[in-house]
C-alpha cells in the first residue's frame, strides 16, 4: 500500500519508528538504513543524480545512510522484487534462440555444425 510507512528493503511496518528519520535510523526488522535515497520522496531514477531536487548533492550509494538535507521519507517505499519463474526464463531463451518447446536444444546446433563441417546430416 502506498500510504503505509514501510522499510524500503524488506517491507516491514515502520509505524512505530519515530519520524522524521534521523541519519542513523534503521529498520527494526532487517536493520537497513532508513535515511537513504531509496526511501526519499525526491528519489527518481529517471532524473539526473536520481533526485528531483536540483540543489541536492550527489549520493553514490542510494541504499546507505547519507547526510542529505533534502531527505523526506515517503510512505510505501518498498517495492517487492518478483523473481521470474524458470519456465518463463526458459521460454524467453527458446524464443531468442529459435528452439521450439520440448525440442532438444542441442539438435539445431548439431545440425548447423554438421552442415558447416561436412558431418553427418
Amino acid at each position: 500500500m502506498a500510504d503505509r510507512w514501510q522499510c524500503w528493503r524488506c517491507g516491514a511496518d515502520l509505524a512505530d519508528v519515530p519520524r522524521p528519520y534521523g541519519r542513523y535510523a534503521q529498520c527494526p526488522a532487517c536493520r537497513a538504513d532508513l535515511h537513504v535515497c531509496l526511501m526519499c520522496k525526491h528519489h527518481d531514477p529517471n532524473k539526473a543524480k536520481h533526485c528531483r531536487e536540483l540543489g541536492a548533492d550527489e549520493v553514490r550509494d542510494k541504499a546507505r545512510a547519507n547526510p542529505c538535507e533534502w531527505f523526506e521519507a515517503r510512505p510505501g517505499a518498498h517495492t517487492p522484487r518478483s523473481a521470474p519463474s524458470p519456465t518463463c526464463a526458459r521460454s524467453e531463451l527458446d524464443a531468442l534462440f529459435g528452439n521450439s518447446a520440448g525440442a532438444d536444444p542441442a539438435t539445431p546446433t548439431r545440425a548447423t555444425l554438421d552442415d558447416l563441417f561436412g558431418g553427418k546430416a
